[in-house]
């Protein structure tokens, strides 16, 4: 006997009789279940499910739900996501579920700071998809397995045993925050064969042992960079590519900077002329304090100008490579180019005291040989004080900024050490912690100016 479709339809039965809502299909249940051969079997029947519309949609369907019952229509939203996250109907639908794994749980993540009423719900779903993306990676049998997951690009070629090892999938995790993928035991292994990679053997050696290679990396970082500028694909210049040794040579890089910094702001060539110089020398150097307004950069200021030079060009690369949403998502590339921003200022105001002396000393050079020819052989010192007296106030004002700017560089420097040594176990998570806390501070500070405002008003 033959039936009508509508007669045996789901959607005939009465509402108010039903036991779910309108919007809860079979395969939604079937989802909400977990039931795995259930929603195989409307899956090749041909059910779907559709994505929910955005939050912030506008259309007439949704406006109308709105109008009309917007708790059902939140309930509806949250029935459909709760169905897609479904281990099996992800395992089942999807071709990439790690992919559908990450980005539902970026939605969900937004959702949850959009529908606050509901967040518990959406975090809870949020945890299970994240699950459910983890629990992936306890299938792999070895770490070729492990290395072809992690390294697939669906953009991209099929990678191989061999290639270099790009990481997209790692990558993708990390930027929709995937903490129980990226903190998974296997990830955190083939992390780090990778990381000592070319230096066998480091991770068993005693503290004393591993101490005494990285102070021999260290101080053979200009060697290495030389080699590896000169002839990249060398034995060496491969060697200077291992992601441990490039550490330990960029660290060691910006130490140097560091220390050419403080010898700059100490003038450390004077005060070690002074201290080991004979007699003579040190009367040059009295005789070069005397005339100190104006003379150009030292041994420690060329450096340190090389240096900022070569940050600015590496923060360019960045900027060019990554784009600019993925530059300023990371607070340590604000830091960075604020940091040279104050450096292009501190070297702007050191060139424009020199430019400011040299051309106010011309001026009354030429002033004074058009009406004293015989001022050729006028000492120095009698225009340095006729200098002093028209442009001291000036070059004040610019020795001062220039102190300052060279301050905040100082400061700014100093602290990107912070982030250096967050790949320490133990300073890593301190890290981590002081972050939070100083938001905490300033969220306090914020509440407690709003208090004092107030009362101060009152008064």
């Amino acid at each position: 006997m033959l039936y009508e479709p509508a007669v045996l339809s789901w959607e005939s039965i009465e509402r108010s009789a039903a036991t779910f809502t309108p919007d809860i299909t079979p395969l939604i249940l079937a989802a909400h279940k977990n039931n795995y051969e259930i929603i195989k079997i409307l899956l090749d029947r041909g059910a779907s499910l559709p994505m929910p519309h955005d939050i912030r949609c506008g259309c007439d369907e949704c406006v109308d739900a709105i109008n009309t019952d917007s708790l059902r229509h939140s309930q509806a939203r949250i029935n459909a996501y709760k169905a897609l996250t479904a281990s099996s109907l992800i395992a089942l639908s999807s071709r990439d579920p790690v992919l559908t794994a990450f980005e539902l749980s970026w939605e969900l993540r937004n959702l949850s700071r959009m529908e606050t009423e509901f967040r518990a719900q959406y975090q809870d779903m949020r945890s299970s998809v994240q699950e459910f993306a983890t629990a992936l990676l306890d299938y792999v049998r070895s770490s070729k397995e492990l290395e072809i997951m992690l390294n697939y690009d669906p953009d991209g070629e099929p990678w191989e045993p061999g290639d270099h090892q790009s990481l997209e999938r790692l990558k993708l995790a990390i930027k929709y925050k995937q903490k129980m993928f990226v903190a998974h035991p296997s990830v955190q292994q083939l992390l780090a064969s990778i990381w000592y990679e070319g230096l066998p053997g480091f991770r068993r050696k005693n503290l004393i042992g591993q101490l005494t290679q990285v102070f021999k990396l260290a101080i053979m970082f200009p060697v290495y960079c030389t080699i590896y500028m000169l002839a990249p694909t060398s034995p060496m210049g491969l060697f200077m590519k291992k992601p441990f040794v490039k550490f330990i040579c960029h660290s060691s890089s910006y130490a140097l900077f560091l220390m050419l910094l403080g010898a700059a702001s100490q003038r450390v060539e004077i005060l070690v002329l002074e201290w080991f110089g004979t007699e003579s020398v040190q009367e040059m150097v009295r005789e070069w304090k005397r005339k100190e307004r104006g003379a150009g950069p030292g041994l420690a200021e060329c450096g340190v100008i090389l240096y900022v030079a070569s940050l600015i060009w590496g923060e360019m690369r960045t900027l060019w490579d990554g784009g600019i949403m993925e530059y300023i998502s990371d607070l340590w590339n604000i830091v960075d180019f604020v940091t040279n921003m104050f450096y292009v200022m501190w070297i702007s105001l050191r060139f424009s005291s020199i430019f400011v002396v040299w051309v106010s000393y011309s001026i009354i050079c030429v002033v004074i040989w058009r009406f004293s020819p015989c001022a050729i052989s006028l000492n120095y010192t009698v225009i340095r004080k006729i200098n002093s007296s028209l442009y001291d106030k000036v070059a004040r004002l610019v020795s001062m900024e220039i102190y300052k700017t060279m301050y905040v560089c100082l400061c700014f420097s100093f602290l990107k050490l912070v982030h250096i040594f967050s790949v320490n176990p133990h300073l890593g998570p301190l890290q981590i912690s002081l972050g939070r806390m100083i938001i905490d501070i300033v969220k306090f500070f914020f509440i407690y100016t709003l208090v004092l405002f107030a009362f101060g008003c009152g008064k």
